[in-house]
């Protein structure tokens, strides 16, 4: 059975916000796929993240890993980020580990 104001916001002809938030992600995913095949390092990270939490795209792991693997060729502190959530980078995770060796 559907939401009843989901229900009163299609008569009115007014998409519910879990629809749109769900069509923003997946066009984030495919904006963020576009400059990662151009060689975007940041976004080949952050299509390797959303691969691996399902953030526009289903799951899939084997995906998320062939992206991670190809940014660390160049850029190893990919690995310290493959698990978190889409748009935590590299450089956050150096930060954090920089403030720990200086304490």
């Amino acid at each position: 059975m559907e939401d009843p104001l989901a229900a009163a916001s299609r008569r009115e002809g007014r998409l519910p916000l879990s629809d749109v938030v769900v069509d923003c992600v997946q066009r984030w995913f495919q904006d963020t796929l576009e400059a990662a095949k151009s060689g975007d390092s940041a976004m080949q990270v952050l299509v390797g993240q959303m691969y691996q939490r399902g953030y526009g795209v289903p799951r899939n792991e084997q995906k998320a890993h062939a992206w991670f693997s190809k940014v660390a060729r160049n850029r190893s502190s990919v690995w310290r980020v493959s698990k978190k959530h889409p748009g935590y980078n590299a450089s956050d995770s150096d930060s954090d580990e920089m403030k720990i060796e200086n304490d």
